[in-house]
């Protein structure tokens, strides 16, 4: 006799019934994408065209097929970003038939609303622009891509996260989130900041991407690229400000861990071309991929709190 617990196979035998590892991830992220369309009058889904975001977006297309995604992109640019990058968020967009929504770091600039850091590092640059875009296009509900196992300030934040009307963090103000039961609640000016990938760690990201089917920028794969070492990290040369007289420049055979503003984000030495050899390769690593290639991390102990104080994700 079959029970609630178990699934009867056409062969007649009874087997446990349960969700693979991934199948329980996805289930989740899903859940939390409707959740948030029921609630929240206008999200809005963060998308550099990245790794996680992809993924990202990849759940919010299944959460609501055969329907369209209910939710516009937003996009904070830095004017630092890998080419191969935005090339294929503007072909994802085009894709699937999305709206995005630019904030340029570099306007910001040449309104004189930021000055240009004297390392060329932008990254820190993102958080106005941010913000701004937040509450002049209204948006009550943020969707990241940012995961508990990339950097000990995340690993604080709850799946919503509440954001004050200057798009603040406050630790003391998270919320319990027990049986997956979300509090959106919210005063006006504030919002929400939503990560459905939270419980994901970056080796789930791979297997799920590998499962799916899911194209990614040719930068995750190693590559040959003109590279310079500084302060232990390979950095791509650019109009950033890099390299220095002191850093000679040569091609190695690299890939990237994880994508943002060039200035601050390293290669890892590679020869993993395919799906299974990254996999493989993250599999036995015992640096998160923040940890061991993002400079603007490294600036102090608490560089990501202190960021996520003043609004960044």
């Amino acid at each position: 006799m079959t029970t609630a617990a178990h699934l009867h196979t056409e062969s007649g035998s009874d087997a446990p019934y349960a969700l693979s590892h991934l199948d329980a991830l996805e289930s989740e992220a899903v859940h939390i994408f409707r959740e948030v369309a029921g609630e929240f009058e206008k999200p809005v889904i963060l998308f550099s065209g990245g790794k996680d975001s992809i993924v990202m977006l990849h759940l919010a297309l299944k959460a609501f097929a055969p329907a369209p995604v209910p939710f516009t992109l937003l996009h904070v640019d830095t004017g630092h970003n890998f080419p191969e990058v935005l090339a294929y968020r503007d072909r994802a967009v085009e894709k699937h038939g999305l709206r995005l929504h630019v904030a340029s770091v570099q306007e910001y600039i040449d309104a004189g609303k930021l000055r240009e850091r004297p390392d060329g590092v932008r990254n820190p640059l993102q958080t106005v622009p941010l913000t701004e875009a937040i509450q002049q296009l209204r948006f009550d509900a943020v969707f990241g891509g940012g995961r508990r196992d990339e950097e000990k300030a995340r690993a604080k934040e709850r799946v919503f996260s509440l954001r004050d009307e200057f798009s603040q963090w406050d630790p003391r103000r998270q919320r319990p989130e027990l049986w997956q039961l979300y509090n959106g609640r919210h005063a006006p000016g504030e919002h929400v900041r939503v990560f459905p990938l939270s419980n994901w760690t970056e080796l789930d990201v791979w297997q799920y991407i590998d499962r799916e089917g899911i194209e990614l920028p040719e930068i995750y794969f190693a590559h040959e690229r003109e590279v310079f070492q500084r302060n232990g990290m390979w950095l791509t040369a650019g109009e950033w400000g890099g390299p220095k007289d002191t850093e000679p420049v040569e091609k190695r055979l690299v890939r990237y861990r994880t994508v943002g503003d060039m200035s601050c984000t390293g290669a890892v030495d590679s020869d993993a071309t395919t799906l299974d050899a990254v996999i493989a390769e993250i599999a036995v690593s015992r640096l998160t991929e923040r940890g061991a290639t993002r400079a603007d991390d490294k600036l102090s102990e608490a560089a990501m709190e202190d960021r996520k104080r003043e609004g960044y994700f």
